[in-house]
């Protein structure tokens, strides 16, 4: 079985018999989500929600951000963490996003990594979620983990990884794989403890065969 077609099984079973993964990130438009994928860098899920209520309640959209103090948004984003940097990412998104996209957060990849506080990975997210057109893989650390386990990658750079997967996963399962490999890593592909023995994809799983063999 060629590896292509083994990871479109893989995907298959998946697709069949577990839930669907979306982000827990909470928000209402592309622009909080946004800013909530901004905070959530080196930051738990549960915390930006319990962040974000605030911050959305007065300044949910790019005009009112933009006439924020500065000092304020540190305030309220302070408990996510790097909030200095955030904060200065936050403000100079809004301002791009008011000023060259008419208030609209793009939809498209290329314009969308052309604003403050944005790579790839959150690019991919926004595409995925807020507009329901995957273009790639959102490499987070759930996704860098069970690629280098099962064997898709052993590249450390989230971009070369995405690529790696990309080369073996068919545009049209974009959505799923990212779904998966979020439920995946949450459920079954823990960082200290995986349930390798609970896995349903450990026989294609260069770390579980590894792991098998030693003493």
């Amino acid at each position: 079985m060629k590896k292509k077609e083994r990871y479109e099984k893989v995907i298959n079973w998946f697709q069949e018999n577990v839930p669907v993964a979306e982000t827990e990130l909470h928000y209402n438009d592309p622009f909080e989500l946004l800013i909530a994928v901004i905070l959530s860098a080196q930051c738990t899920d549960e915390r930006v929600n319990k962040t974000t209520p605030l911050l959305f309640e007065k300044n949910g959209t790019p005009e009112s951000i933009c006439k924020m103090d500065i000092e304020e948004l540190e305030r309220i984003i302070h408990p996510c963490g790097f909030y200095k940097n955030k904060a200065k990412n936050i403000k100079a998104m809004a301002e791009d996003v008011l000023e060259k996209y008419n208030g609209k957060i793009p939809e498209n990849m290329e314009e969308l990594i052309k604003l403050p506080g944005v790579g790839r990975k959150s690019a991919n997210v926004i595409m995925l979620e807020a507009f329901n057109n995957p273009q790639g893989i959102a490499i987070d650390t759930h996704a860098k983990r069970i690629a280098n386990r099962v064997g898709l990658s052993k590249e450390t750079l989230p971009e070369k990884i995405e690529q790696d997967i990309l080369k073996l996963i068919p545009k049209k399962y974009y959505k799923d794989v990212n779904h998966i490999l979020v439920w995946h890593g949450r459920n079954i592909c823990d960082a200290r403890k995986p349930k390798c023995l609970e896995c349903p994809i450990n026989k294609y799983c260069a770390f579980y065969k590894s792991s098998k063999k030693s003493p």
